[in-house]
């Protein structure tokens, strides 16, 4: 089954990419989910919107990725949420929170979809977190979370 990528697949190819996948595969996980659309002639013209799309979003090269992910490793972060007496949190911060809080911090404007969470972080106190700038290039940023 051929398929047009609309977002970044783990493994399978990035948006715009055309890929060739299982029809189960494209079937019942990607086309219902919106990770991909049925590629057609009239489709392969908005593949270039796609990618043009994704080419202003992206960062263009390693030397502008490893720029970023040395102001990414001197930022630290600091959210306030809402904590019981315990410092557990009330809800949990994830991967949209911190990258509106590091363009908050003046640091370079990340894509959500970048950022690495392993667990959500449920508890107050510093926590590190990976974010993806490039395929050979990730940083480390310092995510400082108090109670409030």
């Amino acid at each position: 089954m051929k398929l047009i990528l609309t977002q970044e697949v783990g493994g399978l190819g990035a948006p715009g990419d055309v890929v060739d996948v299982a029809p189960g595969y494209g079937r019942n996980y990607l086309l219902p989910r919106g990770f991909a659309m049925q590629w057609t002639r009239g489709a392969e013209k908005q593949v270039e919107l796609i990618k043009r799309a994704r080419a202003a979003r992206e960062i263009r090269t390693l030397e502008d990725a490893q720029a970023a992910a040395g102001r990414l490793e001197k930022l630290t972060v600091r959210l306030t949420r809402r904590a019981g007496s315990n410092g557990r949190l009330f809800g949990s911060v994830g991967a949209s929170d911190i990258a509106a809080a590091v363009r908050e911090a003046g640091g370079p404007e990340v894509d959500r979809r970048k950022i690495v969470v392993p667990d959500p972080i449920k508890s107050a106190g510093s926590h590190r977190v990976q974010v993806r700038l490039h395929p050979d290039v990730s940083a480390n940023v310092t995510v400082e979370i108090t109670a409030g």
